[in-house]
This record gives structure tokens, C-alpha cells and sequence, in this order.
């Protein structure tokens, strides 16, 4: 018998998920959250929600689903989804912990152990070496990786490809290890060169049967996070799915699994030898690609399987239909060597789901919501079916133009032209094909001229006070006179010159030339017709800055005022040597120490934001005069760091 109340021990899209299913099975749901998530989209859909101090707080956990009475708790992903202790404590609190054993998530926690387990059952591991037994330090078979043994999602995982790289490595693996899952211990493998990563979903019930759902390629990374995925792999034979697809149900029976979970391999591109990696004893990010391809729903499947329930079908019974493929839309800005971004969704638009369609969109975004550096950069996922792979990319690049997240940068353009690379649309993948490619996919910072036009247009036509002095029509005895929009973006400071009334007959005159212009809005709709043109945009304004949305893409534009800091003599010199903060975070490391001289690109700090790591580097050779930070502050973006002079003062 199903449970009446699950609490969702998460936040985001992935509690939003859940809390579709349960809705569709007649379950109330229970929702946790911060005090500073207390509006977010989870918290509203949610039957019932209650406040926590931390997600990860196992006893106000338990204790929220003591009060709303829930029987089961759905651990999402991330935060205590393998955390053995959490569901040890759920059994002992007389909750369903929805999600393995603790003694599967243990065993396959661990990576050390994992690999030792699952060799043991016959399933074939990446040659390596682990600690406490063996000493990292002298390990010589380069290209290497480094990775926490009791981690995952890529945090921490470095290539190293000399012995003069490793000391430094290990430093920044073992500090993130500890940082992130409070565990330094590493390991290291060989690198396999031109790897393909490729996952099997597996399921398992309290009764012993287990089945594979087959394949998902997720070789489309960059630092080793996945961007895209898909399934099935076009690189996967029938006869390589039912080798690996008996690897990973091995796998799961080695370590007595039970509910949904993930075996992932390392396949050479070449030979398609495969190697067992890692078991996510969990739901994955990506599970919505296996969904589309099979019909099942996971979710309702882990529900079933933790109240006892056996599997409904057997191997024999499943089925692959069509093509699916899953884009992540994450706040960070390509084009700032995908820096973590924020700040307040002004407008949301995200595609209307529908069968027809073969879009999905799982999103845990909200009009009016706030993106901060507290949690994960991931916003959404936007999820394309159809009957072949090349028409679920064109789905796909569909249903990212039609996504919007105006107040925020997105990485949606970069998306767009990842899913439109020649080598994707080939399948011909590997995990290093992103970082080969990325000039290709990191959009520019110009702002097309009609974008411009279109700025100065919408500012023209908003209210610039209640005086009928001040209305933008440029009266006066004669002809309308000019009003000059000066716009200030990532590529500088641009003039637009706009005459007349943008709703009846106005002109804008760029780069000397003059043509009529006309502006329309609805709501957050603007349609914009300059000489034979007509483009339609969403946008939002915030104080002195426009946003602009097209086709998955948005720039934000801020009146410059005459006067401003920027237009004084040698202002483009006054930061030189000003070493700031390239976005909010905390300062992890301070490399170094006022008086010392320092070179070029050198590393000076070491800033976290959304549990990843950057390395902020001198902007020139010289002696650093101040360092006003330390390890642990909390810092602003554009916080100053460190002040690099050129002489000893």
C-alpha cells in the first residue's frame, strides 16, 4: 500500500519534481525549506511546508516529517540523498527512507570500497591506486585522475597529466574532499583517453529482482559536470547495452541494492571497452531521459519499491522508444569563463509542456524568485523526445529559445550552439570534446545593433517623469529634436539617437543612417519593427537597467549618464592592479601576503561560490600592497581582494 504524506528532504527543481508525482498519486506532499527559500517554487506547490535551519540538518529533518505526520521521506539528489547516517536515522525515526539501504549507500559511497565491491562481482574497473594504502605521491602513469573517495557530481575530480602537476592536485582535491563531503581521502585512476560516459539506470525491489532501464550518454561535460544528456547513446550497440546493462545489475545485486539507481562506466571511444567508475545511489539529475525513452515514471517507481511493492515488469518487458535528450540551464555567464551569476527572476518564460510538443521542463524557478550563491547554479532542465535523435536536438534547441530568465544570466546560448555543434549532431562525443570546442560555444558580449535600437526604443517610450515637459517626443518649434540614449553593456558604452513617439511614428538614426522605428508592447511583450525588420522580445526593468530576452538569449542594457565614472579621463586605468572578486562567495584560501612580489597570472586567492572553486591571479607583475580579505570572509562581487602595485611602497 502507497503512503498517504512523503516529506521531500530537498529544494529546487527536483523537490518540484517529486511533488508532480505525488500530486498525480493522490499523496500529500510535505516540503522543508531555509528560511531564505521560504518563497521558493517547491515551498508554493507543496501541500504543506515547513521551515528547517539547513537541508542538511538530519534531526529538523526528521522532525518536520514527525509534525506533518508523513510516513516516507524522498531524499531528491545532492544534500542528504547518501548520506548513510540520514537513512539509518529515518528507520530508526519509524520513516521510510525512500532510496537504498545504508548499507548500499555505504558500500557505494565510498569509491575505494565501490570499485573493490563491484570487481569482486566480476564487473570490469579502471586500473588505479587509493588511500590510506597506497601513496598518491608516486604515482607515475600520467594522464591521471584524482577524484574524493567519498564524492561526486565531478566536485574535485582533477586530470593531471605530469608528475609536476600532482603535489599541487592533490592539495586542491583533498581541500575540496573535506570541504564538500568532510572526507580528504582520494584516489587516482587512469585516464582514459577520448572516454565516453556512459550511465545504466538500474531499479531493484525489496524481492530480488533487479532490471536495467538501459543507457544514458552524459559525455558532454565541462570540468567534469554534465551539460547534456541522452538516451539512448548513439555510440551504444544493442549488444554493448546488454553487456553493460548485466555489468550494472551486477553491480547493484553485489551490494544487496534496492530502489533506483545509477551505474556508470567509462567507455573508450575506440575499442568501447567499458569500466565501472561509480554507483549514484540515487535518483540522477539526469533521470528524466530514461523516462521519456521507457514511459515509466522513476519516481513513482522508488515510491512503490520502498512501500514494499514489487517491480511491475521484468527485463523482458522493457522497451526503448524514440529519443531523448536533457539540457541544464544553469546561472553562470560563458562568456566570464562560466562564472556563478545571480540575482532577481524579473520575467520567466519556460515553455508549455506537451506531448505534441516533446518539450519537458523541470524547474524549480519562480517569478520574482531570488538566485543566490547559497545553493547549486542549476535552475532547470528543458527535456526533448522525439521518435530519432536529430529531431530531438532540433526539439530541443526549440524549447531553449523558448526559455527565459530575465534578471539573471544564463548559459542557455551556450546550450543552444552545444546542441548544435556539427561533432554533436554526429555523436561523435567525448568528455573532452566541450573544453576542445568551447571558442565555438562561448557567445560573444556585442550587442547586436537592432537590440540596441530596440533599448533605446523601450526607454524612449517609458515615463521619464510625471511633467508633461518630460515627455521623449522631442517637441519643439520646427522639427522633433533628438534624444540621445547612451547604453552602457559588457562591450561598452553605445549611442542611440531616437526621435518622435516610439508607439506612433519615431526614427532612430545609428551610424548615421536614419529609419523609422515603431514600438509595441503587451505586458512583458515588446514587438519592435525598425525599417523592414520586426523582432519580438520579452523584457523587465530594474532601476536604470533594461533586459532584453530573444530566442534564449538576454542582455541587460543600463542608461549611462553623462557625468558617470567611466566618462572621466584615464578611468579605464583607475582598477589597474585592483584585483576584485569576479562573483559572491567566500574566500577559501588567501595565496598571498601584503609586501611579496608576485608575477603575472600568479594566484592570489581562492574563492568558493556554489560549492565550486576559483582562482582569482594577479593582473600584472609587482608587489602586493594590500590584502583586506581572509580565509573564511563572505565577499560580494567586485569585493576588492587584493591590490597588486608595480613598485614597493
Amino acid at each position: 500500500m502507497l503512503f498517504d504524506r512523503v516529506l521531500i528532504a530537498n529544494r529546487g527543481e527536483i523537490a518540484v519534481r517529486v511533488i508532480r508525482t505525488l500530486r498525480r498519486l493522490g499523496i500529500t506532499s510535505v516540503a522543508v525549506h531555509t528560511p531564505s527559500d521560504a518563497g521558493a517554487r517547491h515551498v508554493l506547490e507543496a501541500d504543506l511546508a515547513l521551515q528547517v535551519p539547513k537541508y542538511l540538518d538530519i534531526e529538523a529533518i526528521i522532525g518536520a516529517a514527525h509534525t506533518a505526520g508523513a510516513q516516507a521521506v524522498h531524499p531528491g539528489y545532492g544534500f542528504l540523498s547518501e548520506n548513510a547516517a540520514f537513512a539509518r536515522r529515518c528507520a530508526e525515526a519509524g520513516l521510510v527512507f525512500v532510496g537504498p539501504p545504508a548499507a548500499a549507500i555505504e558500500a557505494m559511497g565510498d569509491k575505494i570500497r565501490a570499485k573493490a565491491t563491484v570487481s569482486a562481482a566480476g564487473v570490469p574497473v579502471v586500473p588505479g591506486g587509493a588511500e590510506p594504502g597506497d601513496s598518491l605521491e608516486s604515482w607515475r602513469d600520467f594522464p591521471a585522475l584524482i577524484k574524493p573517495s567519498a564524492g561526486g557530481g565531478g566536485k574535485g575530480m582533477v586530470l593531471v597529466r605530469s608528475a609536476a602537476e600532482l603535489p599541487d592536485a592533490l592539495e586542491s582535491a583533498r581541500r575540496t574532499a573535506r570541504a564538500a563531503f568532510g572526507d580528504g581521502t582520494l584516489l587516482i585512476e587512469r585516464y582514459v583517453d577520448s572516454p565516453r560516459h556512459i550511465e545504466i539506470q538500474v531499479l531493484a525491489d525489496t524481492h530480488g529482482n533487479v532490471v536495467h532501464l538501459g543507457e544514458r550518454e552524459c559525455s558532454l561535460q565541462r570540468r567534469h559536470q554534465k551539460i547534456i544528456e541522452e538516451a539512448p547513446s548513439p555510440f551504444v550497440s544493442p549488444e554493448t547495452r546488454a553487456r553493460m546493462g548485466s555489468a550494472a545489475v551486477e553491480a547493484a545485486r553485489a551490494v544487496g541494492y534496492v530502489g533506483a539507481g545509477t551505474v556508470e562506466f567509462i567507455v573508450d571511444g575506440t575499442t568501447g571497452a567499458h569500466h565501472f567508475m561509480e554507483m549514484n545511489t540515487r535518483l540522477q539529475v539526469e533521470h528524466p531521459v530514461t523516462e521519456l525513452v521507457t514511459g515509466l515514471d522513476l519516481v513513482e517507481l522508488q515510491l512503490r519499491v520502498a512501500a514494499g511493492e514489487r517491480l511491475p515488469f521484468g527485463q523482458q518487458d522493457v522497451r526503448l522508444d524514440g529519443h531523448a535528450v536533457e539540457a541544464r540551464v544553469y546561472a553562470e555567464d560563458p562568456a566570464r569563463g562560466f562564472l556563478p551569476t545571480g540575482g532577481r527572476v524579473l520575467v520567466l518564460r519556460e515553455p508549455n509542456e506537451s506531448a505534441r510538443d516533446g518539450v519537458r521542463v523541470d524547474s524549480g524557478l519562480v517569478e520574482g524568485g531570488v538566485v543566490g550563491s547559497e545553493f547549486d547554479p542549476m535552475l532547470s532542465k528543458v527535456v526533448a523526445w522525439a521518435p530519432d535523435r536529430e529531431s530531438a536536438l532540433r526539439t530541443l534547441d526549440r524549447g531553449l529559445a523558448r526559455t527565459a530568465v530575465l534578471g539573471v544570466i544564463t548559459n542557455i546560448p551556450f546550450l543552444r550552439a552545444l546542441a548544435g555543434h556539427l561533432a554533436v549532431r554526429a555523436g561523435e562525443l567525448d568528455t573532452g570534446l566541450v573544453e576542445r570546442v568551447l571558442p565555438e560555444l562561448v557567445p560573444s558580449v556585442e550587442v547586436p545593433g537592432e537590440v540596441l535600437a530596440a533599448a533605446a526604443l523601450a526607454f524612449h517610450a517609458m515615463p521619464q517623469g510625471d511633467d508633461p515637459w518630460e515627455v521623449t517626443d522631442g517637441w519643439r518649434i520646427g522639427e522633433p529634436a533628438w534624444t540621445t540614449w547612451r547604453l552602457e553593456s559588457r562591450d561598452g558604452v553605445h549611442a542611440v539617437q531616437v526621435r518622435g513617439l516610439p508607439g506612433e511614428s519615431a526614427e532612430i538614426r545609428m551610424n548615421d543612417e536614419v529609419v523609422p522605428a515603431r514600438l509595441r508592447r503587451g505586458g512583458a511583450d515588446l514587438t519592435v519593427t525598425i525599417g523592414g525588420r520586426t523582432d519580438r522580445y520579452l523584457h523587465a526593468r530594474h532601476a536604470d537597467t533594461l533586459w532584453l530576452g530573444r530566442d534564449g538569449e538576454a542582455w541587460a542594457l543600463t542608461r549611462h549618464l553623462i557625468g558617470d565614472p567611466g566618462d572621466r579621463p584615464g578611468a579605464a586605468d583607475m582598477g589597474d592592479g585592483v584585483v576584485r572578486s569576479p562573483m559572491p562567495g567566500t574566500v577559501l584560501v588567501v595565496k598571498a601576503q601584503a609586501g611579496e612580489r608576485v608575477s603575472e597570472g600568479q594566484p592570489l586567492v581562492i574563492v568558493e561560490a556554489m560549492k565550486m572553486e576559483h582562482t582569482v591571479t594577479a593582473p600584472r607583475d609587482g608587489v602586493v600592497s594590500e590584502v583586506p580579505v581572509q580565509a573564511g570572509q563572505p565577499v560580494d562581487m567586485d569585493a576588492v581582494l587584493a591590490v597588486v602595485s608595480t613598485q614597493e611602497s
